[in-house]
């Protein structure tokens, strides 16, 4: 089960189980919107100012606070599709609408990467859904530590610079 680093109208920060990005490669976060949708644009125009207001703080959140991402950037990568593949459960055709969900990765790149895969300066590159549990196997998640502090910068953010007025109030 994902670990949840913080819930808002925007959405969920989670760190996730099947990582795509070791932490000394600049580590992975996934940002889920307020509501499960199989398209974003799915989600009320409120609810999708939310969720890019939480996608924001999390990438700026990652860059200030990863020592991994010092003169790194980001990759924002929406995705769902391999809860599409025909092998992934419940195997065979699936209804798109009834089985993809989007979510958000949020994919830390650093000069040093050591990963064939993440090099810098280069397009990141996914396996095949078949190949996906061998690719993924040796990737190290973002500490307890590093977590917390992405969270809380995640909140100062939120709080601070994207914060959205309530509906109905001035602005």
């Amino acid at each position: 089960m994902p670990l949840v680093l913080h819930t808002c109208p925007g959405g969920t920060l989670v760190l996730p189980d099947t990582l795509l990005c070791d932490r000394s490669d600049g580590g992975h976060l996934i940002v889920n919107p307020p509501r499960p949708v199989w398209e974003r644009s799915e989600l009320a125009p409120l609810e999708l100012a939310r969720w890019s207001c939480l996608v924001a703080a999390t990438g700026r959140a990652m860059l200030d606070v990863l020592p991994a991402l010092h003169d790194g950037c980001l990759n924002y990568w929406e995705a769902g599709n391999w809860a599409l593949n025909d092998q992934a459960p419940p195997a065979g055709p699936k209804n798109v609408q009834a089985h993809r969900r989007v979510h958000l990765h949020v994919l830390g790149r650093n000069r040093q990467a050591a990963h064939s895969d993440w090099r810098w300066g280069e397009s990141p590159k996914f396996p095949r859904w078949a190949d996906m549990a061998a690719w993924v196997s040796g990737f190290v998640p973002l500490s307890p530590a590093e977590c917390e502090a992405v969270a809380g910068r995640v909140k100062a953010l939120l709080d601070d610079r994207f914060r959205l007025p309530e509906p109905g109030a001035p602005a």
